[in-house]
């Protein structure tokens, strides 16, 4: 009896800690600006202003198409890297074994280091403020995250299928197109969803990366605070908008998300 009471606590505790957030979020996007400084956390008199404003006359889907292709196109060219090398550095010892250490250790570099050559390498190519150049940048920054997350999901595959494949004629190209990578979709999948909601939720680069046509979200979403005054009940509304689409995307692939992330922490 003791051990439930605790679990169902447990439970409530944690959906609270993740749902009590996005229920605030709601209140506040059916606030007036001088109500949000209170400390009511329902509104008193509810209000749809801020959802017209944002609606009707901020270009709000504007920012989130610009993040959506981004983040998509961006985990598409990570995985067009990362699951050949992730592949030739597993079964042909490319790199040895300081290459995974050291693409992830660049990667936790602070990530202002990367910057300012980053962006005189866009501005040479003339890829600045283009949301080309932003998923080049993005496609690349992710790789070291997808190679170590595939490398689970490659150390799991036997090396005898790669000797049976190539017992019937075939070579390391067909053998990862035909074999590995249907044996790997699960964790190639997980892998791409990481990489599109890193992508997604990026703020550095974009800030410096791109125009106005060009923003995304995170960059949008900044647009509300002035020098002045933060406009929360909008910039409420703008955030579940946001949201939403990452939302939709991991119920619809959760069934893929946490079965490839399972199968690759398996030994």
């Amino acid at each position: 009896m003791v051990g439930w009471l605790l679990q169902t606590v447990a439970i409530i505790a944690v959906l609270g800690f993740f749902v009590l957030p996005i229920v605030y979020l709601v209140a506040v996007s059916f606030k007036t600006q001088s109500e949000v400084a209170t400390s009511i956390f329902f509104p008193s008199e509810p209000t749809l202003a801020n959802w017209y404003a944002i609606l009707g006359t901020f270009p709000i889907f504007g920012f989130l198409g610009n993040s959506a292709f981004a983040a998509i196109v961006s985990s598409l060219g990570t995985l067009l890297i990362a699951v050949p090398a992730v592949y030739a550095i597993s079964r042909y010892n490319m790199g040895g074994n300081a290459l995974p250490s050291l693409t992830l250790g660049i990667y936790m570099a602070p990530p202002i280091v990367s910057l300012l050559p980053l962006f005189f390498l866009l501005r040479a190519t003339g890829i600045l403020h283009t949301l080309g150049g932003l998923t080049f940048v993005y496609a690349l920054m992710n790789v070291p995250v997808a190679l170590w997350l595939l490398q689970g999901f490659m150390h799991r595959i036997p090396r005898e299928i790669d000797q049976a494949a190539a017992m019937d004629g075939a070579g390391p190209i067909r053998t990862l197109v035909a074999v590995i990578l249907p044996t790997m979709m699960p964790g190639i999948v997980a892998t791409g969803i990481i990489c599109a909601v890193l992508s997604y939720n990026e703020f550095l680069f974009a800030f410096f990366m791109t125009a106005s046509e060009t923003r995304t979200m995170p960059i949008a979403l900044a647009l509300f605070q002035g020098d002045q005054i933060v406009n929360f009940g909008q910039m409420a509304v703008a955030s579940l908008i946001g949201i939403l689409p990452i939302a939709i995307a991991i119920l619809f692939f959760q069934r893929w998300l946490i079965g490839g992330l399972t199968a690759g922490a398996e030994k």
